[in-house]
């Protein structure tokens, strides 16, 4: 895993196809805006981690 710091403003690329910029909303909380091709799935981790638990419950 890479950890980077990063300021409002700044971004990072990912395979040179997928930028990830840290936004900095009114209400001081930090948010990320990811652009990436239509054909890459993005989730939010809690979404996944409920998806995986559910299934494991399903097979069990």
């Amino acid at each position: 895993m890479l950890v980077v710091g990063r300021k409002p403003g700044e971004y990072i690329v990912i395979n040179g196809n997928i930028v990830v910029k840290v936004i900095k909303s009114d209400d001081g909380q930090l948010r990320l805006a990811i652009d990436a091709p239509k054909e890459i799935s993005i989730i939010r981790g809690e979404l996944l981690d409920r998806h995986r638990q559910e299934q494991a419950a399903r097979s069990s």
